[in-house]
């Protein structure tokens, strides 16, 4: 293995990975660093139609291979690619916060837990789950088998370039399925290393492969193709509603994550310093883009003024700066689109009336990038900036009567991916795990922060589809056979 670790990581231009095979594409595009726009990451293939239906019949080809390989194969290909992932989490972690724009040491973790994730499911392909009853009718057994779907078009947002795909590349190759993966165009290059580092360990051809381009180009490529059984999709409400709808059409497995407007309430008994940690943690870092991000702040009337006095004050000593800069505690928004969004709904914040009590200007820097001082509003459950999904370092926070009606805002939302609540009564703690309406329950945690072992996912319009992650992944990514055996 150490041999491998001679290969460069990367070198533009990044191409796509097409039945075991490094391709150019029909057009190029360009990856920006959005901490210094001066300073491209480089140039990327984009496919079309042709390169995307090549990818696809790749994949096809070689599931009747890969899905009858023995569980130890693919365990070995998974802890490999696991392994050299952790042995590369710094150059990775560079290449990430160069790309995307999380701090450099936000950027190491994400590389740590994606080979993480690939070492879990390399010890899930071990211990594929099953069962063997006795029938109700004598002399008759039964087995209930797992066995893999077949071709998974997996469809990846920019915001975890690198452990999104592990968690639904990993689980797909444990389970014995093929792989078709398109990234967000935003984030080429961690998806080139990434595939630089499957393609080492192994696999057989079109049992993995990477088409980067747009989503009229390949993404809706993949989910119209009959030849792929399923679809794994993370992005937006808009987009998986599209994907949803298309492959119900060819009657398709789909599993959709689509994102949050988390709730993090803070009643009158918490200790503060955490509340406003966990707010603080949970609504800013990343720079907000997280589908998990705390971005309504839901605290009890007793303990509203000092809650948003220390968070202002701890908001303000906040560094924004280039993510790979030492002491930067914010980096930019990963992408000028992004940008815009945030920067209308702060426009949008002041004109409903939201009074904005710290940071929320655009900043310049050494150098040129998508800067943005994190943002705090006092709104209404009403406002815009409280409904939807804004994907920026931006909050709002309102008042509470009591827990009751801490509880009620909680849930009044089209959201239900995580909620969080600081408090020290076991009490409120154990009937807010019990009736918040989210897929996930934080108590006296940021909401965003989970671990690679245990189900994630959401209710209402966050999730549909089986749960990710942990051994719960088995639900989507295999399809449940029941034979019955006369002696």
């Amino acid at each position: 293995m150490n041999r491998d670790f001679l290969v460069p990581l990367v070198s533009g231009p990044f191409r796509h990975y097409i039945n075991g095979a490094w391709e150019s594409g029909a057009t190029t595009g360009l990856s920006l660093n959005p901490s210094d726009l001066d300073d491209p990451v480089g140039e990327y293939a984009r496919a079309d139609a042709r390169q995307t239906d090549a990818a696809i019949e790749a994949a096809s080809a070689a599931f009747r291979e890969w899905s009858l390989a023995s569980i130890q194969r693919r365990a070995d290909s998974l802890d490999a690619i696991g392994s050299e992932i952790l042995a590369r989490k710094d150059e990775l972690g560079r290449l990430l916060a160069r790309e995307e724009g999380k701090t450099l040491p936000e950027a190491i973790a994400e590389a740590t837990r994606a080979g993480q994730i690939f070492k879990f499911f390399a010890g899930e392909a071990l211990r594929i789950p099953g069962e063997h009853v006795a029938s109700v009718r004598n002399g008759i057994d039964i087995d209930v088998t797992r066995e893999p779907v077949g071709v998974i078009g997996i469809i990846a947002p920019w915001n975890f370039p690198l452990a999104i795909p592990a968690w639904k590349i990993a689980p797909a190759l444990a389970y014995g399925n093929c792989v078709v993966f398109k990234p967000a165009e935003t984030v080429p290059a961690c998806a080139a290393a990434l595939a630089g580092i499957i393609n080492r360990a192994g696999l057989p051809a079109g049992v993995f492969n990477l088409v980067m381009g747009s989503g009229r180009q390949v993404g809706e490529r993949i989910v119209a193709s009959p030849l792929v059984q399923a679809i794994s999709f993370t992005g937006s409400v808009t987009t998986g509603t599209r994907v949803l709808k298309a492959a119900a059409a060819r009657q398709a497995r789909v599993q959709l994550e689509m994102g949050g407007k988390n709730p993090l309430v803070v009643l009158n008994d918490a200790n503060l310093d955490i509340a406003v940690d966990a707010a603080l943690n949970g609504a800013f870092f990343s720079t907000g883009q997280r589908c998990t991000a705390s971005s309504r702040l839901i605290v009890e009337r007793g303990v509203f003024e000092p809650f948003v006095a220390a968070l202002k004050a701890k908001l303000a000593a906040l560094t924004v700066d280039h993510a790979l800069k030492r002491g930067t505690d914010i980096g930019p928004i990963a992408n000028e689109q992004q940008l815009d969004v945030t920067l209308d709904y702060l426009r949008a914040g002041r004109e409903e009336g939201a009074e904005l009590v710290a940071g929320g200007r655009q900043l310049e820097r050494a150098t040129r990038g998508y800067y943005v001082e994190p943002a705090l509003f006092i709104g209404e459950p009403g406002h815009r900036i409280a409904r939807e999904e804004i994907f920026g370092p931006v909050a709002v926070t309102f008042p509470a009567d009591d827990y009751d009606h801490a509880l009620h805002l909680a849930n009044d939302t089209p959201f239900g991916l995580c909620a969080g609540i600081c408090t020290q009564s076991l009490k409120y703690a154990r009937h807010f795990r019990r009736h918040s309406q989210a897929g996930m329950v934080m108590v006296n945690l940021p909401t965003a922060g989970v671990d690679y072992h245990v189900p994630f996912g959401g209710r209402k319009g966050s999730s549909y589809g089986p749960r990710e992650q942990g051994t719960y992944a088995a639900e989507f990514y295999t399809t449940v056979k029941t034979a019955y055996v006369a002696g």
